[in-house]
């Protein structure tokens, strides 16, 4: 029903604006209107202060909206951002998962002949090649997936035998998803078990088991698609009251899709009585590499995580909508791997602490 409201929505503002002759012409030396799913995602909260002083430093000036991951507020500040003048558009789409979001989104802009840069949740390659100012700055989402599941097929082997809590001889983990449909989370889920597993069973170790057999997906959900610490606690808060050390059924491993997550979940492991000094250890994995994640890296109570480049992806955005504003090529000068004509990629890197 909320995809539904925003579509309809958009769609009224595009007809709207086509109805009254089209959108108020963009103003050269207006603001870049930048749009944030909401201010509340740590990890994007430090792109917002890296692109905020990568604005500064290029003169420029700019407004940022935060949608409080709502769609339909997202799509009407677009629309105010348009009719006050904005000079581009810089979207972090609320609705990943809806190409008639962005699609609604990028008529806006086109309507508007307003240069647009969709970055780091992901959209379709189909609608952003569709129009010659539009771009986007990501990740190679499956990348951050497979490094972490390196990572923890390697941890896990070379720690077996104390993590398997129980003798039974195989190791049981809980995988924390942040949002259902969401491109980034589909293939961190995935390849975070599977390539895990592939490093296990070469060496003649069991696959990893989810340690639910009840539980089809494999994973708990973030049903607010957040991916928040809130969330992450609480799922790990009711999994520990069945399965604990005096059951002899102990989650022994914790993947979560970003740090965050992890973090909920280290605080709920913590005041269970578990990774702090002296105690028993739940290896945690994330992505991201917030400094609260660092920070738990570092005194031990989280083992590692993926480094999403926070300032590599600010630095892009910025570029790449100044290039659009001075009618250069979009990536010119852009630090990334080119994907096609439409996209550029941030480079992951593994985060352990060494």
């Amino acid at each position: 029903m909320k995809k539904i409201i925003a579509m309809l929505l958009a769609l009224a503002m595009v007809l709207s604006l086509a109805a009254c002759g089209g959108a108020p012409a963009a103003k050269a030396d207006g603001e870049v209107a930048v749009f944030w799913y909401t201010f509340g995602d740590t990890y994007l909260s430090s792109v917002r202060a890296a692109m905020n002083e990568a604005f500064a430093a290029a003169g420029v000036k700019y407004q940022d909206y935060d949608a409080n991951n709502s769609q339909t507020t997202q799509t009407e500040q677009i629309q105010t951002a348009i009719t006050k003048g904005a000079s581009a558009l810089v979207v972090n789409i609320v609705d990943a998962s809806s190409d008639d979001a962005t699609q609604a989104i990028l008529d806006m802009a086109k309507n508007a002949n307003l240069p647009i840069v969709f970055f780091n949740r992901s959209v379709s390659e189909a609608i952003v090649s569709s129009y010659d100012k539009a771009a986007y700055v990501g990740t190679d989402y499956t990348m951050a997936g497979h490094m972490q599941g390196k990572m923890i097929g390697d941890y896990v082997l070379a720690n077996y035998d104390a993590l398997d809590l129980n003798a039974d001889g195989s190791i049981s983990y809980v995988m924390f998803k942040g949002q259902e449909g969401n491109m980034e989370a589909d293939a961190r889920t995935q390849f975070g078990v599977e390539d895990a597993d592939a490093v296990l069973t070469a060496a003649g170790k069991p696959a990893l088991v989810f340690y639910d057999e009840a539980n089809a997906a494999k994973y708990l959900l973030d049903q607010n698609g957040a991916w928040s610490a809130a969330q992450g606690q609480e799922h790990m808060q009711t999994l520990l009251s069945k399965y604990n050390v005096d059951n002899g059924n102990m989650v022994e491993l914790v993947i979560a899709n970003n740090d965050d997550m992890a973090l909920g979940a280290i605080s709920a492991l913590q005041a269970a009585g578990f990774n702090t000094e002296g105690k028993t250890y739940i290896p945690v994995f994330g992505v991201d590499a917030t400094d609260a994640a660092k920070e738990k890296i570092a005194d031990k109570s989280m083992t590692g995580t993926i480094k999403q480049d926070a300032v590599g992806m600010a630095n892009a955005v910025v570029l790449i909508a100044q290039n659009f504003k001075d009618g250069k090529p979009a990536f010119e000068g852009v630090t990334g791997d080119l994907e096609g004509t439409w996209r550029i990629n941030i480079p992951y890197a593994p985060y352990t602490g060494e």
